[in-house]
């Protein structure tokens, strides 16, 4: 068969991947173009007059019909093979879900991703509230898939179709430098079809084998510009007297603004006990009876105080690994919180009839604006609690060991942010 057009772009890229998976598996011949230089063949006169806005890749075909968008390229692909049906649905009703699961690849999971993954790669400026609010709206977009995934193999029916394509496509980048180990555990779901798909051989011949993150990207390094020597002003002898210069390099000196601290926090007098000390002790050591008594013993009451959270819609939660799973990702959110927080959240009941509840503490006497600000803080009823109250520390003793009488249900699960 000839090919039935080209695909132009460079073929190292995720938006690529999804016509050359298609065509791969329905036997489509398709040209590409490997030696493609982004940001310089995309940007000649010659390209932007047929495609002005200069994105990759787009299809042109063997009779001179012009494409742009990666998944109308894909789809388009798919309707030339011998049974587009194999991949688009058979149904009206599979064909709206795949296109139900391919919108929200596009229109959710890409641009999210791309607010954090632009700004690190430093193609964007680097932002931090924004690249964090766009990580925090991108976990919160995995956590919908990995609870749809739940029971599934494929997005649509028991056979891959081109929604599994168009999604796994646009989690290749995140699962190659962003989302670590503890990430993937979080999201087991959305790690498991992940595997899977990468490893059909129509992805495999395309990708080759998809390394998985092991150490997460940084931010840019920002250059340190260099401090030019100032030179002396001339000044004319009658007006030595004045030392003008001296007054000048005065006003500058007092204009200079402060450093902001990073956090209000950062404002507060130094407790005398180190959260990361208490972390670490409690880490290394048996809960009960000896990381319990360190930190009665270290508690700094003026420094620290303790919360009581219970989610506030327990009468909504069903399976209890879905339970468990939202606690892991509020964790996620909270990243901003970690060097001033430590806290235990339990999954507690059995399935349909469970609930969430723990006891954190926080730097400060009130709860921290790095918490407040998670968008599923609201969910969550925060109760200032007295740790003096032989109840109260009875509780929390039992909720850091997760287990003792106090526990309000039966334990199922936990996890502990730190």
């Amino acid at each position: 068969m000839a090919p039935i057009g080209t695909l132009i772009g460079p073929t190292v890229n995720q938006r690529n991947y999804k016509a050359r998976i298609v065509a791969h598996v329905l036997g489509i011949e398709l040209n590409t173009t490997p030696d493609f230089q982004m940001g310089v063949d995309n940007k000649t006169p010659e390209y932007l007059a047929k495609y002005p806005a200069g994105k990759v890749p787009v299809f042109e075909g063997a009779d001179g019909f012009q494409l742009t968008d990666s998944s109308a390229i894909a789809n388009y692909v798919a309707l030339k093979g011998p049974n587009s049906a194999q991949l688009l649905g058979e149904t009206d009703e599979e064909r709206a879900q795949i296109l139900q699961h391919s919108f929200f690849a596009e229109g959710e999971l890409a641009p999210a991703m791309a607010g954090f993954f632009y700004p690190l790669m430093g193609i964007t400026p680097y932002i931090k509230p924004a690249v964090q609010a766009a990580e925090e709206q991108y976990f919160r977009f995995l956590d919908v898939l990995n609870t749809i995934l739940i029971d599934k193999t494929f997005l649509v029916g028991e056979r891959l179709t081109i929604a599994d394509i168009i999604v796994a496509c646009n989690l290749v980048v995140p699962f190659k430098v962003y989302l670590t180990a503890d990430n993937r555990k979080q999201f087991r779901n959305v790690t498991r079809y992940f595997k899977t798909m990468v490893n059909q051989p129509s992805f495999k011949a395309v990708i080759g084998d998809v390394q998985l993150c092991e150490k997460r990207i940084q931010p840019p390094t920002p250059a340190k510009k260099e401090k030019k020597e100032k030179k002396p002003a001339e000044q004319p002898k009658k007006a030595e007297k004045k030392e003008k210069p001296a007054k000048v390099e005065e006003e500058e000196e007092e204009e200079a603004p402060k450093p902001k601290p990073k956090s209000k926090l950062e404002s507060l007098p130094d407790p005398s006990m180190k959260l990361d000390d208490w972390k670490r002790f409690y880490s290394n050591h048996n809960t009960k009876p000896d990381a319990m008594e360190w930190l009665w013993e270290n508690f700094d009451a003026e420094g620290y105080s303790f919360w009581k959270v219970v989610y506030k819609y327990n009468d909504e939660l069903t399976r209890l690994f879905m339970t468990n799973n939202l606690i892991g990702g509020f964790f996620i959110r909270l990243e901003r919180a970690r060097k001033y927080a430590f806290g235990n959240l339990l999954t507690l009941g059995v399935d349909n009839d469970n609930m969430i509840w723990g006891y954190f503490i926080v730097r400060g006497n009130e709860v921290p604006e790095e918490v407040t600000d998670v968008a599923d803080y609201e969910s969550f009823e925060w109760t200032a609690a007295d740790h003096t109250d032989p109840k109260t520390r009875a509780e929390i003793e039992d909720c850091f060991a997760w287990e003792g009488p106090t526990l309000p249900r039966e334990f199922y699960d936990g996890k502990t942010f730190k």
